[in-house]
Parts: C-alpha cells; sequence; structure tokens
C-alpha cells in the first residue's frame, strides 16, 4: 500500500529539504518542485494527496497557480498555502479558492504535520461522503450472525492479506458493496482511499475521463482509479462496461499504469480492484459482450455474495440495525416490527434482497403511527404474500397473478438446471432474450448460479 503522497512546492532549497526530511520522517511519500512549472509537470506525473504550495515564486506566484488548479469543478486534492510575506487579503483570497489552509513562514513544523494531518483525513471524510450519497443503501459492516455471513467474513479476511483483484457475484442488492468495504477495512490498504465506481455512466459522461482522467493543457483531471491509488477501487455493474473501456483497464491493470484521455505518458497507479456484477460473467463471456482475458484478470478470487433469502436467520437483526439507523439520520419515530411480522418476512423471497429490506424499513417507519410494526402492515407493504403453495392443487386456490408467478419460478427453474446453469443456454430453450431472462429471473428471485 502506498502512503499519502505529498508534493512541497517551494523555491528554497533548504525548505524544501526540510520539510521533506521531516514529512518523510512521518511515514508520507514526498515530491519537490522548485517552481510552478515543475509543480505543473509533478502533478501532471502523480496526483498529490495533498500539496504544501509557497506563495512567493520566481516564475509564476502561488496564488496564480492555485487559481488555475481550482479552475471548472475546484481543488481535486487539499492545498495548504505557505508564506513569509503573507496578508490578510491574500489569505482571504487563498481561502476563497479553496485553499485548505494558510501557514505563515518561518514554518512551525509541529503545525504543519498537523495541518497536514488535518487535510487530508478532512478529504478522506470528502470522498467517503460523496461515496454514501452515491449509494443505494448506507455503510455498515455486514450485518448478521448467521453462519453464511460469519463465513462470508472468514473468507474476506484470508483474501484481504493478498493484494489480487476480487470478482463478487450475487443478485443485486444483495450487499455486494458492504462487503468489498470490509474487504478494504480488513487489508494493508485499510487507510487508504476507498473509491466506488458504478461503471454505467449518465449524462453524457465519458467513462474513459471520469475513470482514467484527462489532461489538456496545463490542466490535469483525475479519474477514479487515480483516486483510489494506494487504496481500492470497486467497480460495480463490472459486466455493463463498454467494450473498449475494457479494454483499457486490463491494459491498466497489467502494466499498473494508466494513460489520462489527451495525455502524452504513463502514470504508474497502485489499486487493488474489486469487481461485482449479478450477472454470469462466464456467460457474457462466451456471447462475447465481456471480455475473456479481462474476466480471467478479475476472477482470480472469486466470492459469491448470497441473497438475503438464503439467510434469513439473519433477517432480525437487520430489522434492528436499519430501524436504528434511520431513526438516528431521519429522525424518524422508533418502531418494533412484531414477532408475527419477523416472522412473515423470513419467509419472504426477497427478490430485492438487502436493499428491498432497507426500503421497506425506511417506508414503514416514515407512513406507519403505531408503535409496533403488524404482520398485516408488512403484507399491505409488500403488496402480496410470499408463501408458496404446499401443493400444486394449491395454485388453482392463488389470485391469477400469484399462480403465474408460481408457474414461471418453477419452469425457469426446470430450465436452468436442463441447460446446467447456463444462462444463454437456457435463454435459448425457453424462446426469451438473454437480457430479458435476466431480468425475469431477478424478478422472481432466482439465482442461476445455484441451478
Amino acid at each position: 500500500m502506498s502512503s499519502a503522497y505529498i508534493l512541497v512546492v517551494d523555491d528554497e532549497p533548504d525548505i524544501r529539504q526540510l520539510v521533506q526530511e521531516i514529512l518523510e520522517d512521518e511515514g508520507y511519500e514526498v515530491g519537490t518542485a522548485e517552481n510552478a512549472e515543475a509543480a505543473r509537470r509533478a502533478r501532471r506525473s502523480r496526483r498529490p494527496d495533498l500539496t504544501l504550495l509557497d506563495i512567493w515564486m520566481p516564475d509564476t506566484d502561488g496564488i496564480t497557480l492555485l487559481k488555475e488548479w481550482a479552475e471548472g469543478d475546484g481543488l481535486e486534492t487539499p492545498v495548504i498555502m505557505m508564506s513569509g510575506h503573507g496578508t490578510v487579503e491574500t489569505a482571504v483570497e487563498a481561502t476563497r479558492l479553496g485553499a485548505y489552509d494558510f501557514i505563515e513562514k518561518p514554518l512551525s513544523m509541529a503545525k504543519l504535520l498537523v495541518t497536514a494531518e488535518r487535510g487530508l483525513e478532512a478529504s478522506r471524510l470528502r470522498h467517503e461522503n460523496v461515496g454514501l450519497k452515491r449509494q443505494s443503501q448506507p455503510l455498515a459492516e455486514p450485518v448478521g450472525r448467521s453462519a453464511t455471513v460469519a463465513a462470508l467474513k472468514e473468507q474476506l479476511g484470508r483474501i484481504a492479506e493478498h493484494d489480487t483483484a476480487v470478482l463478487l457475484t450475487g443478485e443485486s442488492g444483495s450487499g455486494k458493496e458492504v462487503f468489498a468495504r470490509y474487504l478494504h477495512e480488513h487489508s494493508n490498504r485499510a487507510q487508504g482511499p476507498f473509491i466506488s465506481v458504478g461503471v454505467t455512466f449518465s449524462g453524457g459522461v465519458d467513462p474513459v475521463v471520469e475513470l482514467f482522467g484527462s489532461e489538456e493543457g496545463d490542466s490535469v483531471h483525475y479519474g477514479r482509479i487515480e483516486q483510489a491509488n494506494g487504496g481500492t477501487l470497486f467497480l460495480n455493474d463490472i459486466a455493463d462496461m463498454d467494450l473498449a473501456v475494457q479494454a483499457r483497464l486490463l491494459s491498466s491493470i497489467e502494466q499498473k499504469s494508466l494513460l489520462r484521455s489527451g495525455g502524452k505518458e504513463l502514470v504508474a497507479v497502485d489499486v487493488r480492484i474489486v469487481a461485482a456484477t449479478s450477472h454470469d460473467l462466464a456467460a457474457e463471456v462466451e456471447a462475447g459482450t465481456f471480455r475473456d482475458d479481462l474476466f480471467y484478470q478479475l476472477n482470480v478470487l472469486p466470492l459469491y455474495v448470497p441473497g438475503l433469502r438464503e439467510h434469513p436467520e439473519d433477517i432480525s437483526d437487520l430489522l434492528d440495525y436499519y430501524v436504528d439507523y434511520f431513526v438516528r439520520r431521519d429522525n424518524l419515530r422508533y418502531r418494533h416490527f412484531s414477532v408475527g411480522a419477523q416472522n412473515y418476512l423470513r419467509n419472504y423471497p426477497w427478490p430485492g434482497n438487502v436493499r428491498e429490506l432497507i426500503n421497506l424499513v425506511q417506508r414503514l417507519l416514515i407512513l406507519g403511527s403505531s408503535a409496533e410494526v403488524s404482520v398485516e402492515e408488512v403484507e399491505r407493504a409488500l403488496g402480496s404474500s410470499p408463501r408458496q403453495p404446499a401443493t400444486e392443487n394449491a395454485v388453482y386456490e392463488l389470485p391469477l397473478r400469484e399462480a403465474r408467478e408460481h408457474f414461471e419460478r418453477a419452469y425457469l427453474e426446470h430450465q436452468l438446471e436442463a441447460a446446467g446453469g447456463n444462462v444463454s443456454r437456457a435463454s435459448k430453450r425457453v424462446g426469451m432474450e438473454r437480457t430479458h431472462l435476466y431480468r425475469k429471473l431477478k424478478a422472481l428471485g432466482i439465482n442461476p448460479r445455484r441451478n
């Protein structure tokens, strides 16, 4: 794992050397630049986690350089200004441009170290908060005391000791990102960043720029891979990645470097890749929609994350956790799930997995008024009974929609078994396009990997 990388920009050699030695003694990696042009080159060759920037330099002053770096979306990493001739106006201008702090010369090394540490911590928290907003579920350690969850944690603990790629598979909503974070936090990269990326970008976002960054003149945009340098990059829904982007990602993994869009020189990166998918990647390879060489790179350490119905004994713990979570976060009234409601939910098939449970808890806390959540209230919220008929004859007593779902589930499970669990072959047997079949299996709560 890489330590935090700090760039020191100062035209005085003695100061550069002194600051570099002190920071390196504290365990940081340090780069130096004697002027603005050298600083531009340094930032182009490697993304700094924090920059110490002198204001008075011979070619371009620090405020002008700060303004240049802040153009567009603002400063991507914290900058601490240093000056022996600072004024209040200069400090105000630097702060307005986004500088994290302002330190006067002669430097107090104790203050410098504290400020640098706080700047790095503020940057880490900012990235975590951005990641949290992008998530569909709150951050948490895997919840549950079942043998299933315990076995997953034990496997992740062993995997965390190595630094190879990991492929997490499982149904949508099963909590793959939570397990990826657990892996990161128990690895030797725990002090580095955890950057989560959904590979299907919308709103005209260029996936190459978003992942690999870009260069235009002296302007550098750091992509998600560089943001994860020294830590873990979580690539969700990897099966949806464009083939051209797959090729570029494969090259970055193999060479441990990347080329920014518009860039001319490779940039070294040290990132652990954890990819996740709810699709059968082997079938995607067979269909030609996913590169086989990238599949083999990512599939070094595969791990299956089971759906919620495969460990229903954890449902009570999950309900307790997310009730407490929403009560604290949203200041909602506390409600307790009755024994009947909990038993009902243990028998529910959970097609949406943990994500569906989270949404259910939030909805019942917002809409309910009594202290206890009843089984009837849960039934209304879910919209239909999950219980399967005890016999085939009982199907005729069900409403049409539930009877149809029962037949479709049994039919598709039979076809998957006949196809050896291969979704592509099953789609040909049933006469349904593979993508539509995936959606139907997901809606019915069928995991093709277990057939």
